[in-house]
């Protein structure tokens, strides 16, 4: 089956809860480079082979002059979404319909694989009933120990995601879910799931979810993906085996250095 049509889009939005102007912070990669957040991002972005096009979708001049400025593309979108997928439902119509699938990938995920991008568009060309595909990685246990310390610290280090034997996704939390038992976070092997920043959607799915009012759990949780639960819209989950990096977003100031560290270990300037 030949792989659908895609694009990036990179939401991107100045007034962050938790980390005002974070798409503008610096981040220093192998030997000293500093590159801010958004253009790390965008990097990651322009890797990733056969997308029809990268952009990056805001309401903020900052983020788009800075866009401009290294030479990516920006759709300007309204203030009023409330979130990357509203975000990418906005620019998406501004993007040429023939293409099938839109990828979301997050303006604070810079340390995403490549090649979960792919899997998730070729997720959605195998599985015909899935509307919207993302990312669940394994915790490794320097992982489950970040997000360990943030919460004990009452910082939301990351979301959790859980899913069934089909991989298709039950819920996702800014608690660490499921609960562990006495014991089962200390093997390598920690059974619980990071979900990464990172979304495949049909249009039909992005359709729905912009006619739809945001869930009860959507707004409990701060989380964009419980509304397509709601509306039980089939997510299909990308589960990878924990990663040789720690693929963190940018959620605190607490993580720059984290991430500054991974991106001297993998050699990113």
């Amino acid at each position: 089956m030949a792989q659908p049509s895609f694009a990036i889009i990179i939401p991107a939005r100045f007034e962050s809860t938790r980390y005002p102007g974070k798409p503008l912070v610096e981040l220093r990669g192998a030997r000293g480079a500093s590159k801010m957040l958004i253009r790390r991002s965008w990097d990651c972005a322009t890797a990733v082979p056969g997308s029809t096009g990268v952009w990056v979708a805001t309401d903020d001049e900052r983020i788009a002059s800075a866009v401009e400025g290294f030479g990516g593309n920006v759709i300007m979108t309204s203030p009023a979404c409330a979130n990357g997928s509203e975000r990418c439902a906005e620019a998406a119509a501004q993007i040429d319909d023939s293409v099938d699938i839109i990828v979301n990938l997050q303006g604070d995920a810079p340390l995403t694989p490549v090649f979960a991008v792919e899997q998730i568009v070729a997720r959605l060309g195998e599985d015909r009933e899935a509307e919207m595909a993302t990312v669940a990685v394994r915790c490794s246990r320097s992982v489950y120990a970040h997000l360990a310390a943030d919460a004990a610290e009452g910082r939301v280090g990351g979301t959790t995601a859980v899913f069934n034997h089909a991989y298709r996704a039950l819920y996702f939390s800014k608690r660490i879910v499921p609960y562990l038992p006495a014991g089962a976070a200390d093997s390598e092997m920690v059974p619980v799931h990071l979900h990464l920043g990172l979304y495949a959607y049909r249009r039909s799915a992005l359709s729905a979810y912009m006619k739809a009012p945001a869930s009860e759990l959507e707004m409990l949780e701060g989380l964009e993906q419980l509304r397509f639960l709601d509306l039980g819209i089939p997510v299909s989950v990308v589960q990878l085996d924990p990663l040789s990096w720690d693929a963190i977003e940018l959620n605190n100031p607490s993580d720059v250095p984290i991430i500054e560290r991974v991106l001297e270990e993998r050699g990113i300037e």
